[in-house]
């Protein structure tokens, strides 16, 4: 790489990051709007959205009809096929196979993040959002926040995940919960911290929980590396053994049952069970900022690298995808397969597809998108 391309790429990565400081602090800090009187029994807003509005930066890709002015931040498609679309400000939207629409939830700002959907075995939806816990039974909208036990008043949900045993895993700003259908139950991590904490949000934030092959609960923290529990025991892993970097940003158990870890600031590493190898220490991968695991119907595993676009693990290689392979940024935020085994990325500039073959706009291949 030139040095005029590594200057570019770090000059687009400090307005990003200086972009989405001022987010992170205009959400924790917001103030919720009144509800407008124009509702249902379901809890839905259903006034007319106005989908012409300005986005942050040009639009390359769709943002789905004019809805996401920033990006969507996680994707997923439940059991009945419908695509959920979780956004940087914007909120929820949801396509049914017949409309495309962004959903407001009476008695919260239509401007809300969501950083986590999961689908629990009976079909309810659950999305981890800046305004709490939200549940959607199929018919109607529900809110869990502050007043049903959710540590901090404008504590937002990074970590979401619900066990084999059907217990719903909270990791907010407030720290860690298990939410047992009405209200949440503190689950304390050890008091053990790290020389030098540098956390970005909260020294409390859990930004991911996952549950192995084996029954471990793994916690990745915001400065505070990794906690692993089973059975009222903790394992704390840290820079100083096994990580390379303090700032976990992701953490993912492929069906091979490899724990992958990603950071902020030391790339990518893969635990095979015995050892811990760091791909981007070894200068196989670029990119110190990787997150958004994702292992395909294929058993690929896909993840960001800030600045650097997308990876591609096939179990014994590694592909990069940027804009060159059309990708629509190099700064992608979300990745997700639908039931087509199409694979997508959302980025600050709209949102591409992979057939398999090549990478193009979601509106070529799935049109109701534009």
């Amino acid at each position: 790489m030139t040095n005029i391309e590594s200057n570019k790429i770090s000059r687009t990565r400090n307005l990003i990051l200086i972009v989405l400081s001022l987010q992170i602090s205009s959400c924790i800090g917001q103030v919720k709007e009144k509800p407008v009187n124009h509702t249902t029994e379901n809890g839905i807003n259903n006034k007319p959205i106005n989908s012409n509005q300005s986005t942050t930066f040009p639009q390359i890709h769709t943002n789905l009809n004019g809805m996401v002015r920033e990006f969507v931040r996680t994707m997923y498609q439940d059991k009945k096929g419908n695509y959920w679309f979780g956004t940087n400000g914007d909120g929820i939207i949801r396509y049914n196979g017949q409309i495309l629409e962004r959903i407001t939830i009476v008695g919260i700002s239509p401007h809300f993040r969501v950083l986590e959907i999961v689908e629990d075995k009976v079909g309810n939806i659950w999305f981890g959002t800046s305004e709490g816990l939200i549940k959607y039974d199929g018919i109607k909208f529900k809110t869990f926040s502050f007043k049903e036990g959710l540590p901090g008043v404008n504590a937002e949900i990074w970590g979401l995940t619900i066990d084999k045993n059907g217990l719903i895993w909270v990791g907010a700003t407030g720290g860690v919960s298990h939410f047992n259908g009405e209200k949440f139950i503190p689950f304390l991590l050890p008091v053990s911290k790290v020389e030098n904490a540098k956390p970005m949000l909260s020294d409390k934030l859990v930004f991911k929980i996952i549950e192995d092959k084996n029954g471990n609960m793994w916690f990745a923290t915001d400065g505070n590396g990794i906690f692993k529990y089973k059975n009222g025991e903790f394992i704390h892993l840290t820079a100083k053994n096994e990580l390379t970097d303090n700032n976990v940003a992701d953490i993912l158990e492929d069906k091979q049952g490899n724990i992958w870890i990603g950071t902020f600031n030391g790339g990518v590493s893969k635990f095979d069970g015995k050892t811990y190898t760091n791909f981007t220490k070894d200068e196989i991968i670029a990119g110190v900022e990787s997150y958004n695991f994702y292992e395909d119907s294929k058993g690929n595993i896909w993840f960001t690298a800030e600045g650097y676009g997308v990876y591609r693990y096939n179990g014994n290689n590694f592909k990069q995808f940027t804009t060159e392979d059309g990708l629509t940024s190099n700064v992608t935020q979300s990745i997700f397969e639908d039931n087509k085994g199409q694979v997508w990325f959302g980025s600050w500039q709209g949102l591409s597809i992979y057939d398999g073959k090549i990478i193009l706009n979601a509106k070529d291949k799935e049109t109701w998108t534009n």
